[in-house]
């Protein structure tokens, strides 16, 4: 019989390193600068004013996990981009991801330590655990962090919102609404890869003015329409499809089922409501990503969670929603489409 092994499990424990590692390197924008042309210990340690000894650490762990590359060895050895941090991490490439990786360098990652209180209460351990200020009544009331964030979601959004632009037949609808559109990213893809539909981008008046700009410089602005207002309080706009990309899953579940109901009411016979999230899968297994997520919002909002595509349809079902549809998108992303059939 073989005896266990404790290999995993130190690599997992350990894991927060290498992960941090990453963060650092993002926020450094190592990546960014490596993207102009490969560098020595010497010069990552003068251009980034770092200390050398630690340096040399931070740079070869990055190797070891495959996020950075090494040619040679020694102090003449020469550290470069690999394929994928080239393409995904550089700042200048419209494919950057690093946005995301930002905030939670900046500051999410500081509030995880406090996880093990997180489960204990079910309490938030972000900034409203000391200031008391929800989350979102913080970022809009600072127009500068509200655009960083909107832009932060979007490197980790674009490339399934460009998936289902492709994946969905979009040609035969006339209208759609993107409720909780923030900057009108959906929007903006979708009318750009169908020139003869017509896009309604709903948010909060802060969030709509940015929007506005945004889609103006796309050059879209005959094609989308940009609506103010509380997708909470406020009647939502009419089209024959509804989407929400990474909404529901800052809610609580009384709140996702008011936005579930809001969606149902306001779409016509034969509408269809498209949800786009990292779901969990159903057996709560594999999609590490979407648990991650799930414990995310529990960080950021205590009652808020992740959930999986049976939920998402157990709930659809319930405010009269009766067939449904799963687009895979990019990576542990899916969207579920469900359709609001004649009764």
């Amino acid at each position: 019989m073989t005896e266990p092994d404790p290999s995993h499990i130190m690599r997992i424990a350990s894991g927060f390193g290498a992960s941090k590692a990453l963060l650092s390197a993002v926020g450094l924008g190592l990546y960014t600068r490596l993207a102009a042309g490969s560098m020595t210990l010497a010069e990552i340690v003068t251009e980034f004013n770092l200390e050398r000894r630690p340096a040399s650490d931070f740079l070869d762990l990055l190797v070891s996990v495959d996020l950075l590359e090494r040619r040679g060895d020694g102090p003449d050895a020469l550290y470069c981009n690999t394929p994928s941090t080239g393409h995904f991490l550089d700042r200048s490439k419209p494919e950057y991801i690093g946005g995301l990786i930002e905030i939670w360098e900046m500051r999410d990652y500081r509030y995880w330590a406090d996880l093990s209180e997180a489960l204990r209460t079910g309490k938030p351990q972000n900034e409203a655990k000391h200031a008391g200020t929800p989350f979102f009544e913080a970022m809009n009331a600072d127009p500068e962090q509200l655009e960083a964030f909107m832009d932060a979601m979007n490197g980790s959004s674009i490339r399934n919102f460009q998936a289902l632009a492709r994946a969905f037949p979009f040609n035969n609808v006339g209208t759609i609404a993107d409720i909780g559109g923030a900057d009108a990213l959906l929007s903006r893809e979708v009318a750009a890869a169908h020139p003869s539909i017509h896009c309604i981008s709903f948010d909060l008046p802060a969030v709509s003015r940015i929007a506005k700009r945004k889609v103006a410089a796309a050059g879209l602005s005959n094609q989308i329409t940009v609506v103010p207002g509380d997708f909470f309080e406020d009647q939502w706009p009419s089209a024959q499809v509804i989407t929400m990309g990474m909404i529901l899953h800052d809610w609580n579940l009384e709140r996702k089922m008011t936005l579930i109901r809001k969606a149902f009411e306001a779409l016509p016979e034969r509408g269809a409501l498209i949800v786009i999230e990292a779901f969990i899968d159903d057996a709560r297994r594999s999609n590490t990503f979407g648990l991650f997520m799930s414990l995310m919002m529990l960080i950021e909002f205590g009652d808020a969670f992740d959930f999986t595509i049976a939920e998402f349809r157990d709930w659809c079902r319930e405010v009269g929603f009766s067939r449904f549809e799963t687009i895979p998108l990019q990576g542990p992303s899916s969207a579920v489409v469900a359709y609001k059939d004649p009764r």
